[in-house]
């Protein structure tokens, strides 16, 4: 997993552990999920991280899938076709592996191991996200996650905007004894801030434990709180509940996180590696239809009429096409 790391945990500025006497801040897992498998795109695989789970306990966020892990054999990487967005913001995050982007608005490029693309459709856009060619050819690793982070009312028509977040522009931190290495993608922790610019108040973090690691995280009170895991085995919350790859905790009240990774992994995860997540709810209505997140039935049906109308863009003149095979017909995408 070559997401940014170091080799020195320890030369990293540590976060803050709570106070013992306030351990009636620590969360409790109030439920577990197992995510199901499905296909994007063009057919990548992918894990459906909030299937099954109250919209209301997500808010701000809408989607979560984590892309992969695959080894592609030669010819079989795949991507998306060009499609629209309007009212949320994607944030797409590659561990393993090579994407490109490219949206109607003028931004894009390419991102690869811990590196952040943060795309607010805001009015609307079309964009595509495919491997490169050199990538189609050679085949390989491919492992990353896509995030939709719901915009509020006044914000859902805002102009599109792009970020590209370098993983070595991720802030570093480290529990308070060196065994957890946090990635802090946007937001803060303890007052320590990542790069990300955000519309909606949040905080994104990839977190990697070692065996038998314990992390106690301080977390806003008005935040909610998720974790799901990449791989690895742990507990997690202050009622020590199990949890698994392809899981996703959903916290309870409280100003802190505990997570604490097996003494043991497997042999092809020797450590545990978790996404980190939660904002402040935005609580307003949520009409959702495909690629288009809006408040009422009335803003969907005037975002698929604009779309059709092309009024959400076009693909430019110069825009990258995506990589399918002889007679495959590009389906929807996230």
């Amino acid at each position: 997993m070559p997401a940014v790391t170091v080799e020195n945990p320890l030369a990293l500025e540590a976060i803050r552990r709570p106070d013992p006497a306030g351990r009636r801040g620590e969360r409790d897992v109030v439920s577990i999920t197992s995510a199901p498998s499905a296909f994007e795109g063009e057919g990548f695989p992918v894990k459906r991280a909030f299937a099954g789970v109250d919209l209301a306990l997500l808010d701000p966020f809408i989607h979560l899938d984590q892309m992969g892990e695959v080894e592609y054999a030669p010819g079989e990487p795949k991507g998306t076709s060009w499609h629209p967005h309007r009212g949320f913001e994607t944030v797409t995050y590659m561990i393993d592996g090579v994407m490109d982007h490219q949206d109607s608005h003028g931004g894009g490029g390419s991102i690869t191991d811990g590196d952040t693309q943060w795309m607010t459709a805001g009015s609307g856009l079309l964009h595509i996200e495919a491997p490169p060619g050199w990538l189609v050819a050679r085949g390989g690793l491919f492992h990353g996650f896509q995030l939709w982070v719901n915009l509020p009312r006044e914000m859902k028509m805002t102009a599109p905007r792009y970020q590209d977040i370098r993983g070595s522009e991720v802030r570093l931190l480290r529990s308070h004894d060196g065994g957890a290495l946090l990635r802090v993608i946007a937001g803060e922790v303890d007052g320590h801030a990542g790069p990300g610019t955000t519309h909606t108040p949040i905080t994104l973090v990839h977190a990697t434990l070692e065996p038998g690691a314990r992390l106690e995280l301080p977390w806003r009170s008005d935040f909610n709180a998720l974790a799901y895991v990449l791989n690895g085995h742990g507990e997690v919350g202050a009622n020590r509940r199990p949890i698994s790859p392809h899981q996703l905790a959903v916290f309870g009240e409280g100003d802190h996180l505990v997570l604490t990774a097996a003494g043991r992994q497997e042999s092809r995860s020797p450590a545990m590696d978790v996404l980190i997540l939660g904002g402040l709810p935005i609580r307003q209505p949520v009409a959702w239809y495909g690629p288009f997140v809006m408040n009422t039935r009335a803003e969907v049906f005037q975002a698929v009429e604009d779309f059709n109308a092309g009024r959400l863009g076009v693909i430019p003149a110069a825009g990258r096409m995506p990589h399918t095979a002889p007679g495959d017909a590009p389906q929807s995408s996230s």
